[in-house]
């Protein structure tokens, strides 16, 4: 595959100096800021997860991950101490502001899957799950003819199971979601996080450079950082990944190691490097640029680490001492089902990134 190196598409991008990093992260500082504002304003994560609520917590994870991937990737143009101390702070106020959203929405994921594979209503209507039959457009308990938790012929085992997995896996989620969101509200009125938002208010007004960031090009940070991308994709088997339904991603997927999946990683590394990449290149042009290849492949890679954890969520399940075969056995098909999500998903990023890049400002 012929590796497309990042070049800049006008004369500003060619010429992004600190103060065009400086004003990317002013903005989003400011963003940050904002965002913040309105957390608190509606409640912050109190408010039982009202839809401002949930959008100001995104815009804040939003932020602070774009202002951590800017002193990551361009850490030779700022202040070393207050970047290298700054830096974790974000990621760790962005990874804890994820939690609950990720559990909820993987709890979502999984009852919508049951939904699919047993062919029936399930009849588990607490929490999350009666959700997800809504989401599915699933009738209500006893306005389809018949009983609905009645197992069908050719998917009694998994039908019979799969309403009791869906209430198994809805206590284990709904209690992670739980703890994730008490974990919230505690970091967002600990000291800790006063201390990144006061930093990120510092920010807004004023940029720690370094001393050589006056002469100090963007450009070159920027196409290492693309670098890194193209070689780790490089590694990714995307021969293989260009078959669809080969079952790599089910390999080991009956190993007893509770471990996350061995092939994921590399994956998850791409999504990462992807995420500093697209960064990297709104730095340089001063605003978000769509580019469609990488926003698809972006998109790909996000399925991917959603199917991959959502399948961990299932084995993890699976191993609940004393559940009944059925359970087990719908867990099992909920696994494999997930992994092979893992593997569409793969294909669906070999095929954007192996398109011609099509970028509008």
């Amino acid at each position: 595959m012929a590796q497309q190196h990042l070049e800049p598409t006008d004369a500003t991008a060619g010429a992004a100096t600190a103060d065009a990093l400086a004003g990317y992260l002013r903005a989003q500082a400011t963003e940050f800021l904002r965002a913040l504002r309105q957390h608190r304003e509606n409640g912050g994560a109190a408010a039982g997860g009202s839809e401002a609520s949930v959008d100001a917590a995104r815009a804040l994870r939003r932020s602070a991950r774009r202002i951590s991937a800017s002193l990551h990737t361009f850490r030779p143009l700022l202040d070393p101490d207050w970047s290298e101390r700054i830096r974790p702070e974000l990621a760790w106020l962005s990874g804890t502001l994820a939690l609950e959203h990720a559990y909820e929405a993987r709890l979502e994921r999984l009852l919508l899957a049951l939904h699919r594979l047993s062919g029936a209503m399930l009849p588990v209507q607490s929490g999350g799950a009666a959700a997800a039959s809504r989401a599915a457009g699933a009738a209500p308990a006893g306005a389809a003819s018949g009983n609905p938790g009645t197992p069908t012929p050719d998917r009694g085992n998994l039908t019979v199971g799969a309403a009791k997995a869906g209430a198994l896996l809805d206590r284990q989620l709904t209690l992670a979601r739980t703890r994730a969101h008490s974990t919230a509200l505690q970091a967002l009125g600990s000291s800790r996080f006063h201390a990144v938002a006061d930093n990120i208010a510092v920010l807004a007004s004023e940029v720690p450079l370094s001393q050589t960031a006056a002469t100090t090009p963007l450009l070159p940070l920027a196409a290492a950082a693309e670098d890194r991308l193209d070689d780790a994709v490089t590694a990714l088997p995307l021969v293989t990944a260009g078959h669809p339904y080969n079952a790599e991603a089910l390999v080991h997927g009956l190993s007893p190691d509770p471990s996350p999946h061995p092939q994921d990683a590399p994956w998850h590394q791409v999504r990462l490097l992807l995420r500093l990449h697209r960064y990297a290149r709104e730095v340089l042009h001063n605003a978000e640029i769509a580019d469609v290849r990488l926003l698809a492949a972006g998109e790909a890679l996000d399925r991917h680490r959603d199917a991959s954890e959502a399948a961990a969520a299932a084995a993890q399940a699976a191993r609940t001492p004393r559940i009944a075969p059925a359970t087990a056995y719908a867990l099992g098909v909920l696994h494999a089902d997930q992994r092979h999500e893992v593997e569409a998903a793969r294909f669906a990023f070999q095929r954007a990134w192996q398109k011609e890049t099509v970028s509008t400002p």
